[in-house]
């Protein structure tokens, strides 16, 4: 897809990390960005910031979810670009043993359920309803295309850690998401593709201990760093870019395997 002034695209998670890198390289290019966050003073100082528009969204709520669609889309025209950035992560084993007790328990539900809904479903509202409104969208290029929607997974859903069930379950899921919903709005010229990000500089791991985030960096080849959320929204702009990227995923990762713990 070309990038322009008449392009607007809604990125979710887009008030930091690897949503603010995506919304700030598509902005570079013209478009106009939306964004989701629920960091409402820093969603609103980043879309000041890039001329665009904020909208207060839980992603994993549908009428939050639609909610925002209309906010954005009265102020910035019909998306042609989704990128589903927002996401959460942590740790909890299948079943375990606590250490003071010995006391053996099971994974909690209601922790498992809130990833998932945040993370995967949050991700299928925003593509599927992204998807219907672009539908209505005349082409943009003589191929048919209308729009692209880009969903980011994790390395976690191939080598998913010890502790990372239900995280590496939400974004294995959205990693399974892209071929089938490829297939499914290819007659509308509408593409979705998967990035599966690996060690990034987001909120997630700037919550870790120093030595936690060095035994990380160990794994990565080369470069042998985190990456950048720059880095993530020049491949989120590739991705969109390049109309022969359809169904597919891509890791960025520097070459790094996550290690079992």
């Amino acid at each position: 897809m070309k990038l322009s002034s008449d392009i607007t695209a809604i990125i979710t998670g887009g008030a930091s990390g690897l949503g603010e890198g995506t919304a700030r390289a598509l902005a570079a290019s013209g478009v106009k960005v939306g964004i989701f966050d629920l960091n409402e003073e820093r969603g609103k100082q980043v879309a000041k910031e890039l001329s665009g528009a904020f909208a207060k969204v839980d992603v994993s709520d549908n009428d939050s979810v639609e909610a925002g669609f209309a906010a954005i889309r009265a102020e910035l025209g019909q998306e042609r670009i989704m990128v589903n950035c927002a996401g959460i992560g942590g740790g909890m084993k299948t079943a375990s043993r606590k250490r003071d007790t010995g006391e053996i328990v099971a994974h909690d539900v209601a922790y498992f359920t809130r990833i998932i809904n945040i993370n995967l479903i949050g991700s299928f509202l925003c593509a599927s309803k992204s998807a219907a409104g672009m539908m209505g969208l005349e082409p943009t290029a003589p191929d048919g295309e209308r729009g692209v929607i880009l969903n980011t997974a994790s390395v976690a859903a191939q080598d998913g850690q010890i502790g990372q069930l239900a995280y590496a379950a939400s974004k294995g899921g959205i990693l399974s998401m892209a071929l089938p919903m490829a297939r499914d709005l290819a007659r509308e010229g509408i593409r979705v593709n998967t990035i599966l990000p690996g060690f990034f500089e987001t909120p997630i791991y700037e919550q870790m201990k120093p030595e936690v985030k060095e035994s990380l960096r160990a794994h990565v080849q080369f470069p042998n760093r985190f990456g950048t959320p720059a880095e993530y929204g020049d491949l989120a702009k590739f991705m969109v870019e390049n109309a022969y990227i359809n169904g597919e995923y891509i890791r960025t990762d520097a070459g790094a395997r996550m290690p079992p713990r």
